[in-house]
């Protein structure tokens, strides 16, 4: 059986105020390309990016799972710690007549999902995201001791195991952060350390399709976009899986080619405005200071969404740069304390722009 194993779509996401649901609508089409030669497609949480997400990423989510209705593609979803599980389960039972189900909520008995190939069925375990105290309040007295978040998730995914005949080849799904895993800036953080989960209670899976980390890694196919600069280093992909009828497993990461790349430049303004025009996502970052950079940088990178200054090492912790001369005006005084922090000269053109900033000051103070 071939599987396709994606996750954290975040559907409504923005970077630095960057619009991405065209961005979104690109790389979904190209996972329902490779899909194409899939026997079903796995979801593993964080459909979209909040509880309450914007008209245009419920119509972006509403046509694809249209366009997975009309393959005739098994489609299994569950809910990730962004989503509104009351949200995603709305219509589900409809959905399951179109072979797409969906997991969005704890239940007394997890969602199991089974599928045949040649040489038999495959169960699927769909384990939502939840917040321990949902266990228990559902399966334990009121007086009984919260479980951690790996308690909780052990107590479920054994329930979820006792459905599973002995000898069945089963995947797991669930979106968890698995002691072990490489975090990313976008991700939203649960609960610290205390949110991990041991992957020991998922042994007796033959495959684990995780959620969460935005980094392609194991167990976790990562998200298809970057989604914050400090992924810029990172390839985006989906992962292709083949299970065997001994239960042996294969996969495959395919690459995705996004519509455009989030990056990083870096160095002075002058090495910067060299670079090649381009429409990717840029973030750069000077190692010298410069005056309405991001208006100079515009033309080159007409979706700059942002400019950050790498200074050097700050000078006036080594108690030598607090000795500044008696007497002198505002402007010499700040030129002074400029070079204290950065070890620069302050520019004619930096200078110009102080003296009319504290010219204005003056006039302010004499209304």
């Amino acid at each position: 059986m071939r599987l396709l194993h994606t996750a954290d779509w975040h559907l409504g996401k923005t970077l630095k105020g960057q619009n991405l649901i065209e961005d979104q609508k690109f790389i979904l089409d190209q996972i329902l390309e490779i899909a194409k030669d899939v026997d079903a497609i796995l979801i593993c949480g964080d459909i979209y990016d909040r509880g309450v997400p914007p008209a245009e990423a419920v119509e972006l989510f509403n046509e694809t799972l249209t366009k997975l209705a009309e393959k005739n593609l098994p489609t299994l979803i569950i809910a990730g710690n962004h989503d509104s599980a009351t949200r995603l389960n709305f219509g589900s039972k409809i959905f399951e007549r179109q072979k797409i189900v969906i997991a969005a909520k704890v239940s007394d008995e997890p969602k199991n999902f089974v599928l045949e190939d040649y040489f038999g069925e495959v169960y699927f375990s769909m384990i939502p995201f939840f917040e321990p105290g949902e266990i228990k309040y559902k399966f334990f007295d009121e007086n009984a001791e919260r479980p951690t978040y790996n308690a909780a998730n052990k107590f479920y995914v054994d329930r979820a195991r006792q459905r599973i005949p002995h000898g069945k080849r089963s995947v797991a799904m669930a979106h968890i952060f698995l002691t072990g895993g490489v975090e990313s800036d976008s991700e939203r953080k649960i609960v610290g350390t205390l949110a991990n989960v041991d992957a020991n209670i998922f042994s007796d899976y033959d495959y684990v399709a995780l959620g969460h980390l935005h980094r392609s890694q194991k167990f976790y196919s990562g998200s298809p976009l970057k989604y914050s600069f400090d992924e810029a280093n990172q390839k985006k992909s989906v992962t292709i899986v083949d299970i065997g009828g001994a239960g042996n497993v294969k996969t495959e990461k395919i690459e995705l080619k996004p519509r455009r790349d989030v990056r990083i430049v870096k160095g002075t303004f002058d090495e910067i405005i060299k670079t090649p025009k381009t429409e990717d996502y840029i973030l750069a970052r000077l190692t010298k200071r410069e005056i309405n950079v991001q208006d100079k940088l515009a033309w080159t990178f007409p979706n700059l969404l942002g400019v950050e200054f790498i200074l050097p090492q700050n000078f006036y912790d080594d108690g030598t740069a607090g000795n500044f001369s008696e007497g002198i005006s505002t402007l010499d005084y700040f030129a002074d304390f400029f070079k204290a922090q950065t070890g620069e000269n302050l520019s004619d053109d930096y200078r110009e722009a102080m003296g009319d900033f504290l010219e204005e000051l003056r006039k302010e103070e004499q209304i």
